[in-house]
């Protein structure tokens, strides 16, 4: 790579040095990161996977345990008997009710 002698460049020709770094930074990275695809893309391949499969996001979604307890004047506050119990409950609890007086 040639020395180049920024003091002598007008600032005219130091901005398009600045935007041609740009541009060529900008396709370097480019090149890197296709590169980085197809190495990830043989890799998959040689596991008998497709990189998007392994990369789609997708993850296995958990579902939500229905509510098996449910709030007597609230009927909005639930609870699925998992968990810590919601003071609802304990007060419940606590005043002598049973957890099948919550049951749904």
């Amino acid at each position: 790579m040639s020395k180049l002698n920024l003091e002598k460049l007008t600032v005219k020709e130091l901005r398009q040095l600045q935007r041609d770094a740009a541009k060529a930074i900008a396709g370097y990275e480019d090149r890197k990161r296709a590169e980085a695809i197809a190495e990830l893309e043989a890799v998959a391949q040689k596991h008998g996977y497709k990189l998007s499969d392994l990369v789609s996001g997708k993850k296995a979604t958990k579902t939500a345990s229905p509510a098996k307890y449910r709030h007597p004047e609230n009927p909005a506050m639930t609870w699925t008997g998992r968990g810590r119990q919601p003071n609802w409950i304990k007060e419940g609890l606590a005043a002598g009710k049973s957890l099948g007086d919550f049951a749904i």
